[in-house]
């Protein structure tokens, strides 16, 4: 649950998703999934048998047990509409359908694997239809059938609805000086005015996107892919919905990975600081590294390099400026880009040649960075509604803390430690101030006591979800297995070395538990 963009100086949508990890890999951009194809090859209809149900609640058990049709889709993909209830304390109530595809496995299957990209807010579905095939190793993808899914609210299931495409652009453009009483004020007004249009335009849903819910819908989608244990690789916030299932449901635990770990014990305050430094030493990690480059467009120490960079951003805070589009870069768009480049050293490059442009007065690069930070395709068209679900999924998760003085004391620490990104993080309150639902989430650890060997994947130079977290997750959980790996950038499966790959493969196609401490 890393950071996403706030219109600067301060409206806090927390971070984004895998998608930041390897650009162009996963759910930015215009790598939407295509609609599905119409069916090519008989439907596969698959329903779940006693054994594999295990013991559920008799009003839970007609879900566990549905029959699901499985079309082929995509082009070598499987979809299907898997139902699940719209409330779990009323099971009998109004039910809604989560958006699946499957990625058959091409050797000696051994199961199923579910996968989540983050976010929260993040399509799964995209993830597999996109990148499945790039994204996960071939001797993965022998073993498993690859299955990723929209959770509730997201996209293809039943999916948050805030902005139109306009309003989105419009919102964009926005910049407010939150140390003044009118920028403040401006802030809260349309922190209100969007959070009625989520409300109006969403109905049901906005009420039940809660991690808890979609948590014990993975386990709906364990019976109905046919597995007795729940075998799951989530990255960024997929490790609290991961860690969330293993502390609901330990004993189904099959072979997990949790990689980029967030720690569910921590606040929305700590999570801000944690992040604010993460960045911070990102960005530091940026320049020393643009610094021994031939067309780098800082100079100096890494240091004095970073802080010409906040200067140019201090510049767009100011006077935003324009681009061909006849849109501009507010001084938030501008850190947006920034931060977003650092959630893979693939952007490092990219990054540079913005700044470069940018410097000589030229905002077209750091706009299409942001653009792909806010899924924002080259067609005025936003591809996803992650934005939408990661405010609703958060504003029931965490308890937040709208007092203005308490946001001005967090804001003002922020800055300290990081003078780069601290103001982009701050004002977290005021996104879920009028929110209609109170949070039903609290920050708490979890042991999952029972559970088979849990990998826990840390990036030590990971900006958005920092490797301290993993620590403190793999401690947490009571089977709980360190992996580390020496990098720059945002969760490590997929992009890492071979060395953090045969790790993984080997614990999910072979059963192989790495050692506790495992550095790749």
């Amino acid at each position: 649950m890393p950071h996403a963009p706030v219109r600067r100086r301060h409206r806090l949508r927390l971070s984004l998703t895998i998608a930041m990890a390897a650009v162009g890999a996963l759910l930015l951009g215009s790598c939407s999934a295509p609609a599905p194809a119409p069916a090519t090859a008989p439907t596969v209809v698959a329903s779940a048998q006693a054994s594999v149900i295990g013991d559920v609640p008799a009003d839970l058990a007609p879900y566990y047990g549905q029959v699901v049709t499985w079309t082929s889709c995509n082009g070598g993909f499987q979809c299907a509409k898997v139902k699940v209830p719209l409330d779990y304390a009323k099971p009998g109530g109004e039910s809604i359908k989560l958006a699946v595809t499957r990625l058959p496995a091409t050797g000696k299957r051994l199961g199923s694997l579910l996968v989540n990209p983050g976010g929260p807010g993040g399509s799964g579905v995209d993830l597999v239809v996109n990148s499945g095939r790039q994204y996960f190793s071939a001797k993965l993808r022998a073993a498993y059938d690859i299955v990723g899914f929209d959770p509730r609210g997201v996209q293809r299931s039943d999916p948050v609805k805030c902005l139109d495409d306009a309003q989105m652009d419009a919102s964009r453009q926005k910049d407010y000086d939150m140390s003044t009483t009118a920028g403040f004020q401006a802030a809260e007004a349309d922190s209100k005015a969007q959070t009625g249009l989520c409300v109006k335009n969403s109905g049901d849903i906005l009420d039940h996107v809660d991690t808890v819910s979609s948590a014990r819908d993975m386990d709906i989608l364990r019976a109905v892919v046919g597995d007795a244990k729940l075998n799951y690789m989530g990255f960024s916030y997929g490790t609290k919905l991961g860690a969330t299932y293993a502390g609901l449901f330990p004993s189904r635990v099959g072979r997990f990975s949790l990689d980029g770990a967030l720690d569910p014990s921590l606040g929305i305050d700590q999570i801000s600081m944690g992040q604010a430094v993460g960045f911070e030493n990102a960005l530091h990690a940026w320049a020393k590294n643009c610094l021994g480059t031939k067309d780098c467009p800082v100079s100096g120490t890494v240091d004095g390099a970073v802080e010409q960079i906040r200067q140019l951003n201090a510049v767009y805070t100011k006077t935003p400026q324009q681009t061909s589009s006849g849109r501009v870069v507010t001084g938030t768009e501008f850190t947006n880009a920034v931060a977003f480049a650092m959630y893979s050293t693939d952007l490092w490059e990219p990054l540079a040649a913005a700044l470069k442009q940018a410097f000589a007065g030229d905002a077209s690069g750091m706009l299409m960075l942001a653009d792909y930070s806010a899924d924002r395709g080259s067609d005025g068209k936003y591809n996803s509604n992650t934005a939408a679900a990661f405010t609703a999924i958060n504003c029931l998760d965490y308890p937040m803390d709208s007092d203005t003085a308490h946001m001005r004391t967090d804001a003002a620490a922020l800055e300290k430690a990081s003078p780069t990104f601290g103001a982009l993080l701050a004002y977290s309150g005021l996104t879920c101030k009028y929110w209609p639902f109170p949070a039903t989430g609290r920050p708490a650890p979890i042991a999952a006591p029972g559970a088979g060997p849990i990998l826990v994947i840390g990036t030590t130079g990971d900006p958005a979800t920092p490797y301290k977290w993993a620590q403190s997750l793999a401690k947490q959980l009571d089977s709980g297995v360190l992996v580390t790996w020496k990098g720059n950038g945002h969760t490590a499966y997929g992009r890492a070395n071979q060395c953090l790959t045969s790790t993984v493969d080997d614990y999910f196609v072979n059963g192989k538990v790495p050692a506790a401490g495992t550095t790749c």
